[in-house]
């Protein structure tokens, strides 16, 4: 069984990459680090198991084709850290219905169904998320990435001392595409949940990032926004 925190869409794509691609979400729950900026600690900490449903993988799978009306969209994995979970049938299913999966991991546990992912996000957290970064784990889950599968870098900025690690940590990786993400100064939490982002503040953070990158003229770097945060402020899917 899978752990599901919520399941929601279509929608769109609100940052990395894809940003902007329709999607159905699979949001699971559980996570192995605590960021501390999270934005989604009700999909994270221990204490809202409670809320969280175990479904196989043909109910995960009958519910995003009820949302996306049996059209064949991007199926986005989400957590927490959905590595945690064992979504190998889950692909499987999805695959042979049209639908493509794109997952979202810190690359801090790997899993042999990665080869079957359509886009592999890899997001290894920077110094001011305070969790330790395994360069052993984050390279095992590349390789296990498919020949097909599409691997990006997204690096979440908050500030100088992040944007130095980024730059370090991208030069060993001059083959991934890479995206640079402001960190949301503000996110809402499981006890404040109607909490607003402070949208001049994220503005000030990305405009920020985007001198700094144009500065040093570290053309390789995409830089965008959580495009959702800034349509929906910190609103949950559901």
């Amino acid at each position: 069984m899978i752990a599901i925190s919520e399941i929601f869409g279509p929608t769109i794509q609100g940052e990395g990459a894809l940003t902007g691609v329709p999607t159905v979400f699979v949001r699971t729950g559980g996570c192995d680090f605590r960021c501390s900026w999270c934005d989604t600690l009700y999909a994270v900490e221990p204490r809202f198991k409670a809320d969280w449903a175990p479904m196989s993988a043909e109910a995960i799978m009958a519910e995003v084709e009820r949302l996306s009306g049996g059209r064949p969209l991007l199926v986005t994995l989400s957590g927490g850290n959905p590595a945690l979970q064992p979504l190998g049938e889950l692909l499987t299913l999805g695959h042979a219905k049209g639908y493509t999966f794109a997952i979202e991991t810190q690359g801090s546990k790997v899993q042999d169904w990665f080869t079957e992912l359509d886009h592999l996000t890899l997001s290894p957290k920077p110094p001011s998320a305070g969790m330790a970064f395994s360069q052993h784990r984050f390279d095992a889950c590349l390789a296990a990435a498919g020949a097909h599968t599409q691997v990006t870098l997204k690096l979440v900025i908050a500030d100088e001392a992040d944007y130095q690690w980024a730059r370090d940590f991208a030069a060993r990786y001059p083959q991934l595409p890479l995206t640079l993400q402001p960190c949301n100064p503000a996110p809402a939490t499981p006890d404040e949940p109607e909490r607003a982002t402070d949208l001049d503040a994220l503005n000030a953070r990305l405009r920020w990032l985007v001198d700094r990158v144009t500065a040093d003229g570290w053309f390789e770097a995409r830089v965008l926004p959580q495009l959702h945060v800034i349509i929906w402020n910190n609103e949950r899917g559901v």
